[in-house]
């Protein structure tokens, strides 16, 4: 009989049957039905297992009894080595009682050898509801994935919002500790501060890019300068016994990409390589220009350990999500930087041997030369008495701001909401200056802005927004100048759009 359904395509059948001439007879039949198939038979142990690594069936046939070697056996050899795969019992022997327990055990159906009609499309049947239950199955763990990454989404979006909290200290006061001191190693231990929050910030945001997928600004980053740094960070991390060695080709070789997820990523590659030389060894950080199969020149960034390796099923999975060989691993960390790399045009690749360790090669597109020193800053005027109304929510930020502001010589009014700022505006003197915080819920900055118009505010006002967000509304506000102030906040940057918002002159 003709089979119907869905085409199969060409199936790997195998016959476990004792008898060439039964087995001939069944592969006569399916092939007569109109089943494209290949066949082997076998009809021991040893043969079962062998061919269900070399010959990768996709259903098996078995007889129930045979000489040294049952069916039986067979079928918990099937469903011990690969489980998914559908097992039919073809018998001459086999009763209703042993059917049914054939059934019991783990079979998918049974055929009697005698009336052999109905074997087609029994293996047809079993072959689409295996691959029906790989389908699911498939779709249930890319649905659990989606699940679990929707979580991440969350809990980076709550980490990042404070995460941002807790380091705007480390962006505001250094400027600060630096006004107070002539100090040279003061003034660089504020940088370092200064830094270090920026780069945690920045942190934080790739925390969202990571499961929203957005891109980071990109600036020219010199490679001996990120060298510099990634070695600095590592060296608390670095055993005895393992040695660092840094080598750039070129000190003028440059790369656009975000500065911190490009740290990110070698920092990363670089823990996971002392990780894999526990009992010491070299890493190796090395960069030079390459030129590809193409004749492209691109930037090659090496990071090269001669730790314990990976065997070749290890690094099949090596950027799959949640893939991870460490106890306490999260799964993340490569893919992170495969999108890292991905994003900015380039590519990753790794090449490892069991025992003699692991190379990874990141190639970028190249920059030849990096930017010259940014231009030193211009004095900031210091205030003379102006009066300042500072509305923001976040308790931290607003005092610092305050703070800040009163050291440079104005005089402060600290609001912690709208409905505070508009009442102290009813019963004091106007501001020379309002600072908002564009990201209240309660009383956005543009409604908060156009009550303090209503009340008779002319002056110029500050808008305090998370990069990438336009404040709304303001643009059309009538007799009050509004500008723009983009978080995180620093403090000199805050000390000069005060000052222009104000008309100081600097000094």
């Amino acid at each position: 009989m003709p089979l119907t359904g869905p085409a199969l395509g060409r199936l790997r059948i195998l016959l476990v049957e004792d008898s060439p001439e039964d087995a001939e007879l069944m592969s006569e039949q399916m092939l007569d039905a109109g089943m494209e198939a290949a066949f082997e038979r076998v009809e021991s142990e040893a043969e079962l297992r062998q061919a269900l690594l070399s010959f990768q069936p996709d259903i098996v046939l078995s007889d129930l009894s045979m000489p040294g070697f049952s069916g039986d056996q067979a079928l918990r050899i099937v469903r011990d080595a690969a489980p998914e795969i559908p097992f039919i019992f073809v018998s001459g022997t086999m009763g209703e009682e042993n059917a049914v327990e054939a059934l019991q055990k783990g079979a998918n159906d049974y055929i009697i050898k005698h009336s052999p009609a109905r074997l087609p499309s029994a293996v047809a049947r079993a072959v689409r509801e295996a691959r029906s239950a790989a389908e699911r199955m498939r779709v249930e763990t890319e649905l659990m994935r989606a699940q679990r990454l929707e979580s991440l989404s969350l809990l980076a979006a709550g980490l990042s919002h404070d995460l941002r909290n807790i380091l705007q200290p480390l962006l505001i006061m250094p400027d600060l500790l630096k006004a107070r001191t002539d100090d040279a190693q003061l003034h660089h231990l504020a940088d370092v501060i200064a830094e270090c929050g920026r780069r945690g910030h920045e942190m934080a945001e790739s925390m969202l890019s990571f499961v929203r997928g957005s891109r980071k600004p990109s600036e020219r980053i010199r490679i001996a300068d990120l060298f510099g740094a990634v070695a600095l960070l590592l060296r608390s991390n670095l055993p005895q016994a393992v040695i660092l060695q840094v080598e750039v080709a070129d000190e003028a070789l440059a790369v656009e990409a975000n500065y911190t997820e490009l740290q990110q990523v070698l920092l990363n590659l670089a823990l996971n390589a002392i990780q894999a030389m526990p009992e010491g060894g070299r890493l190796c950080l090395e960069a030079c220009q390459d030129t590809g199969v193409a004749g492209e020149d691109a930037l090659r960034i090496s990071v090269i350990d001669e730790g314990t390796g990976m065997d070749a099923d290890t690094l099949s999975h090596l950027f799959n999500p949640f893939f991870t060989t460490k106890a306490n691993g999260t799964g993340l960390g490569l893919i992170s930087c495969k999108r890292i790399v991905e994003g900015v045009g380039g590519s990753i690749q790794v090449h490892s041997r069991l025992g003699q360790g692991t190379r990874f090669d990141l190639r970028l597109p190249m920059q030849q030369h990096a930017e010259g020193l940014e231009p030193v800053e211009q004095l900031i005027a210091a205030g003379s008495g102006q009066s300042i109304l500072v509305v923001d929510g976040e308790a931290t930020r607003l005092s610092l701001l305050g703070n800040a502001l009163s050291s440079q010589g104005y005089q402060l009014q600290l609001a912690s909401d709208g409905a505070a700022a508009l009442r102290w505006m009813q019963q004091e003197a106007m501001p020379a200056l309002v600072i908002a915080d564009g990201g209240s819920k309660l009383l956005p900055a543009s409604q908060l802005l156009g009550e303090m118009v209503a009340l008779g505010y002319r002056g110029p006002a500050l808008v305090l927004e998370d990069t990438g967000v336009e404040p709304a509304g303001t643009a059309f506000l009538e007799g009050i100048d509004v500008h723009l102030l983009r978080k995180p906040l620093q403090m000199q940057q805050v000390f000069r759009a005060v000052a222009e918002a104000l008309g100081n002159d600097a000094g």
